[in-house]
This record gives C-alpha cells, sequence and structure tokens, in this order.
C-alpha cells in the first residue's frame, strides 16, 4: 500500500487532518501488524506535533450540535458520532444550552470542546462541560487531544480489521476462606456490540477458581468491543460451601458489567467475594 492508499483508508480518522497519516506513513516502513500499534504510531505523530499543529488540530473539530451540524456541514465521521450521542435530536431548549456551553467554552480557552462522544449521552457531555469549564487553559488542552487520540481509536475500530489477540478470562476467589471458589456457575452476557446479544456463554469453575475452558471469549470474531455481564451464582456457591448464611442471603446472583475496548488485549476480569460483599478489577 502506498502512502496515498493508506492515507485514503485512515486519514479521516483525525478530523480532518489527513497530515496525521501522511507523517505516519513517512515515519514508518513496516506494515502495522495491529491497530493498537497503528494507533499508537498516529499519536505519537499527533504529540510530537507542535503546539500550533496540536491547535489546527483541536480547531479542526466541530462544535458539539454547533452550526456545522445543523448545516449538515459534518464530516461523516462526526455525524454520525454525534447522532450516536442523540445531539441531531436536541429540543429548543437543550440546543441553546449547548450553544452557551460552546460559547463559554471558546471564550475561556480559545479553542473547541472535544469529547468523544460515541459511547456518550446528553447528560454526561454536558456534565463533562460544567466540570471542564473549571480547568486551566493548559490542563485542557492536553485533555482535547486525549480525547481526540480516543476518537481516532474508536475510528479505527470502524473501518479495520482487529489483530485475532484478544481473548477475556476469569478466577472468582473465595475472601471469606481464602481459597479460589471451585464449582461456581458462571454466564455470560453481550448486552451490545457486534455479535449475538443476550448469553453467549455458561461455565463453571475449577479448583484453581478459574474457567475450566480457559477463556471465556477468544479471537475477533468472538471477542468485540461492546459491554458484557458476568453473572456469578455466589449465594449457591456458599450454600454449598456451608458459610453462614441469613435466611435470605444477603448475596445471591453478583452481576458485574464492564465494557471491552480493545479487541486485541487480554481482559482479566475477575471476582473477590464473600457472603456478603465482593470487588473487581481489570487484569491482564
Amino acid at each position: 500500500m502506498d502512502q496515498a492508499a493508506f492515507t485514503g483508508v485512515v486519514g479521516g480518522v483525525y478530523e480532518n487532518s489527513p497530515w496525521v497519516a501522511d507523517n505516519t506513513f513517512a515515519d514508518n516502513s513496516k506494515p502495522f501488524e495491529s491497530i493498537t500499534a497503528l494507533h499508537a504510531a498516529m499519536a505519537d505523530v499527533v504529540d510530537s506535533a507542535s503546539e500550533e499543529k496540536k491547535l489546527e488540530l483541536i480547531n479542526a473539530h466541530p462544535d458539539l450540535a454547533g452550526k456545522a451540524a445543523l448545516a449538515d456541514e459534518l464530516t461523516e465521521e462526526s455525524k454520525e458520532e454525534q447522532a450516536k450521542a442523540g445531539l441531531n435530536t436536541l429540543s429548543k431548549e437543550e440546543l441553546e444550552n449547548f450553544t452557551k456551553m460552546n460559547e463559554d467554552y471558546k471564550a475561556k480557552f480559545g479553542f473547541v470542546f472535544i469529547l468523544a462522544v460515541r459511547n456518550a449521552t446528553k447528560y454526561t457531555i454536558l456534565k463533562s462541560f460544567e466540570a471542564r469549564l473549571k480547568n486551566t487553559r493548559m490542563k485542557e488542552f492536553e485533555e482535547c487531544i486525549t480525547q481526540i487520540h480516543k476518537i481516532a481509536w474508536m475510528r479505527l475500530l470502524t473501518i479495520l480489521e482487529p489483530a485475532d489477540t484478544g481473548f477475556l478470562t476469569c478466577h472468582v476467589l473465595d475472601t471469606a476462606s481464602g481459597k479460589p471458589a471451585n464449582d461456581m456457575a458462571i454466564t455470560l452476557k453481550r448486552i451490545s456490540g457486534s455479535g449475538q446479544l443476550g448469553v453467549i456463554g455458561s461455565f463453571v469453575t475449577n479448583a484453581d477458581g478459574r474457567l475450566t475452558s480457559g477463556r471465556a471469549l477468544s479471537g475477533r470474531q468472538e471477542f468485540t468491543v461492546g459491554v458484557y455481564e458476568w453473572t456469578f451464582e455466589v449465594g449457591d456457591y456458599f450454600a454449598k460451601e456451608g458459610a453462614k448464611l441469613a435466611g435470605t442471603p444477603f448475596l445471591t446472583s453478583v452481576p458485574l458489567v464492564f465494557g471491552i475496548d480493545n479487541p486485541e488485549d487480554h481482559y482479566h476480569v475477575p471476582l473477590l467475594c464473600s457472603p456478603y460483599g465482593y470487588s473487581t478489577y481489570r487484569g491482564s
């Protein structure tokens, strides 16, 4: 693939700024093995650019629910993202509120407000406006670049196929007894994203507290960007263990809702539990 073809594919990832793709191609002689590697290289081009070039990049973005949107002058990428956040269906009062927030922000900082809105709501956007108006100009400048990288990442995921490297694992620890939770039933649901929705897997933990199958999901066909939910049958487990439980157990089924943002990564989503509490974290 030559530079023109490369920029033709990913040139719109950074809003109205094909120079990012051009420079990424020029700086890298080998093909990228993953979306993660490509995004990192493009982000490096932006991060190493001058402050003037970064400001140009920030201001290449449209206001959220601004004049460009009303005049149907958005890029296709921005149009889709703003629509997903419901910004194309604002009431008159909501539109006035967004207009005021945009104007207040630009008056204070001298550039447009940037937020990766693909998975946001009108409420979260307005709350972000309110919180970030309290920041310094330097902090906001940095935050805008961070948000632009997030936008670029999500755009890359819509146009390129991820590497076949991502997978999901789990581990359950019985913190009341200080041991792995053996023979606990778990179900996995996909709440949103590509692929089958609803229950997509049923599992039982082994003596090490891990899934007998090892991986719950693996590869780009199964392990896709989206929102998922583990459901752990902790009540049944502690009953089998002879734990002291109330007549109506405090915990029966424990749901954990989590998001997968990078389908090329290993996501380890465990449960640490007792009859009266639980916690989790993102591991790898």
